[in-house]
């Protein structure tokens, strides 16, 4: 498996993200869905990674926002047949490693209640729950996280 810095408006990488969509928004009321379109994941200030295997298919993506007090992930997503091999946590590592180089000291995340396995990836990489962060309110379907950098 390889990971790099690749541009999120591929048809491969636009197709991981729509797989995403589809299994997140059926869990969440619409205004409770945080998820950004591939246009956004575009500007200077994002990081946008993608794991390929070995044969060069697209197995998950994800993205690290670097502002000026906190870097926030986000479309973090592995394909399901390609979970529990360690992919989802390189991918975690590739952008934590990306926002200390861009100067974020600490990464901040917004996840919803339903999707525990995530949850548990991110508190077995280090991340802390939180209150919510930047333009985020209080949400009963979501979950704020941090971790230190």
């Amino acid at each position: 498996m390889s990971i790099r810095l690749e541009r999120p408006d591929q048809p491969e990488v636009l197709a991981l993200i729509d797989e995403l969509d589809a299994y997140q928004k059926p869990l969440y009321p619409p205004e409770c869905h945080y998820g950004v379109d591939a246009s956004a994941l575009l500007a200077p200030e994002v990081a946008f990674a993608v794991a390929r295997g070995q044969e060069g298919a697209a197995l998950g993506c994800g993205a690290v926002w670097c502002g000026p007090e906190f870097g926030e992930l986000k479309r973090v997503f592995v394909k399901p047949e390609c979970r529990g091999k360690g992919a989802a946590r390189a991918v975690l590592s590739f952008l934590e490693e990306q926002a200390r180089a861009r100067g974020c000291a600490v990464v901040m995340l917004e996840t919803g209640i339903h999707q525990h396995e995530a949850i548990a990836l991110y508190q077995r990489a280090g991340y802390d729950f939180c209150p919510p962060f930047g333009d985020y309110r209080e949400d009963p379907h979501s979950v704020f996280m941090r971790k230190p950098l």
